[in-house]
């Protein structure tokens, strides 16, 4: 399924004797950037890419857009640029609300020059210089299993993206939200670079360490909003996320404000799974790191071989998501849904269709998805598996539309358990981890709940009514026909703009 990509999701390395980057050489990594310039020079070019964006969405016309580059920054070491002294708070592990984000944190950038591009049967889509984003090294006494072999090829060069044909309008503008919206190979580069970079520097008080991008930038399910999210693997074994885990991510915190001046506002979140969260500002993109939540990894790479099995997985992910976002049951801090339990829930609902479009990739291929398998493998497992061919030929309007009818009025939400690695709804468990849930999603690898957050009443209804609410749509539109939309949000201003309306019409 997915030719010439063994090496998926890590970096090519070369000898050991050469592995120090020329890139990294050439930056003036000892001169803390100009940021009041480069903002400067951001802005104007978003004013400018804001207006253009107005015009097209009054016209109908997304390609009119121009793409926007910002300029470059470089990495480097040295005191942190000094910042407001106004107090930042993060509220929980999910990041701020699209409504005050400012543009020129949080943006979405339509048909860029360099768009991801991938076929449905190869892997996801890679920087344009070939970095990626599993990292390898020479071998190392204390790490000896988690080091991918350096003799690999590279990777092959993205390739237009497949995506299914779209048979009515609600599934033409599912596309079209789709291609919009998706992750493009520039955001990719830009994540990566900051991995690397961070990488490089996190080795120098843990020198056996290894820093996984992972989450929603490599699962194929991100979008050009998404945040990064990184796992700091420093051994093998098992950390204690109470103790040990903190303790690592203090002192990660401490390098992060005493030397790296492109870091900023790095703050340590006391969760079930600690992490330190803050934003790169050469990327300018947020991230959240954690220690050896290596469950992490292997999931990351089960996703994005969903994604890439079907072709109408990714675009129906992604608008659920950006419903779910704008009608505020996507923010796990909040005690809603996190995206990681609406992918599995997407991915549950093809699953259980009466003509499946979607296996259980862990049942068929138990070898590929071995929760017990050696780090350094893992990235592999995409390469393995062909393409799955489902008799099954709804549009993405009609999926949609089932997808939100299957959880309003067929899921017993009170004993039943999401399952992907069984790919059916099973019966809730007897555990403590489970009783007093309003909602059960199974880890697919460790099978802890992955809706753990949904812990109070309040929250589970308004899930529960979010989704009846478009059943009820669906059937009225079904049998009327009137014109009814669904409204999604989009942050490319400070204020709150709706830019896609989704026409429901049954034909």
């Amino acid at each position: 399924m997915f030719p010439n990509c063994s090496n998926l999701g890590r970096p090519p390395f070369p000898p050991k004797h050469q592995q120090q980057s020329n890139f990294f050489n050439k930056l003036p990594l000892n001169v803390p950037p100009t940021l009041p310039s480069h903002q400067q020079i951001i802005d104007v070019q978003f004013s400018f890419w804001n207006t253009a964006l107005s015009r097209a969405l009054l016209s109908g016309n997304l390609a009119t857009v121009p793409a926007v580059t910002p300029q470059p920054m470089a990495y480097g070491s040295g005191n942190p640029v000094p910042t407001s002294d106004a107090p930042t708070s993060f509220q929980g592990r999910k990041r701020r609300s699209e409504q005050s984000v400012p543009h020129d944190v949080k943006r979405q950038r339509l048909h860029s020059h360099h768009s991801e591009t991938t076929l449905v049967n190869q892997a996801v889509p890679l920087p344009e210089d070939r970095r990626c984003s599993f990292p390898g090294s020479v071998q190392s006494p204390v790490f000896p299993s988690c080091v991918p072999p350096l003799q690999d090829p590279l990777f092959p060069d993205p390739i237009e993206t497949s995506l299914p044909v779209a048979k009515d309008k609600l599934s033409q503008q599912v596309l079209e939200l789709f291609q919009a919206c998706q992750q493009q190979t520039c955001d990719l580069n830009r994540k990566e670079l900051c991995r690397t970079q961070l990488q490089r520097e996190i080795q120098l008080i843990f020198p056996h360490s290894r820093l996984f991008l992972v989450g929603s930038s490599l699962n194929g399910f991100g979008t050009r909003s998404s945040d990064g999210d990184l796992c700091l693997v420093v051994k093998e074994e098992p950390v204690n996320q109470k103790t040990e885990a903190r303790h690592i991510l203090s002192l990660v915190q401490n390098l992060f404000i005493t030397r790296l001046c492109y870091i900023e506002r790095p703050q340590l979140i006391r969760a079930k799974v600690p992490i330190v969260k803050f934003r790169d500002k050469v990327s300018r993109v947020e991230f959240d790191l954690n220690v050896n939540n290596v469950v992490g990894i292997r999931n990351t790479f089960l996703l994005r071989t969903y994604a890439y099995v079907e072709n109408r997985v990714r675009p129906l992910v992604l608008v659920v998501k950006k419903w779910a976002n704008f009608h505020e049951i996507n923010d796990a801090s909040r005690g809603t849904l996190s995206s990681y339990s609406l992918v599995l829930m997407v991915l549950h609902y093809l699953q259980t269709l009466p003509e499946p479009i979607l296996p259980s990739l862990q049942k068929n291929y138990p070898e590929s998805f071995d929760p017990d398998m050696q780090l350094h493998l893992v990235h592999q497992a995409p390469c393995t598996i062909p393409p799955y061919i489902s008799k099954n030929g709804s549009s993405l309007g009609d999926l949609l539309i089932g997808f939100f009818k299957y959880y309003a009025t067929e899921f017993d939400w009170s004993r039943q358990m999401i399952s992907v690695r069984e790919a059916k709804a099973i019966p809730r468990p007897d555990g403590i981890e489970w009783r007093n849930k309003f909602i059960c999603v199974e880890e697919p690898f460790d099978g802890t709940n992955t809706a753990r957050a949904v812990h109070e009443k309040q929250k589970f209804d308004l899930i529960r009514d979010e989704f009846l609410q478009v059943k009820i749509l669906a059937d009225i539109t079904n049998q009327e026909r009137p014109e009814l939309y669904i409204t999604f949000k989009s942050s490319h201003t400070e204020k709150m703009t709706n830019l896609f309306h989704f026409l429901i019409r049954f034909c």
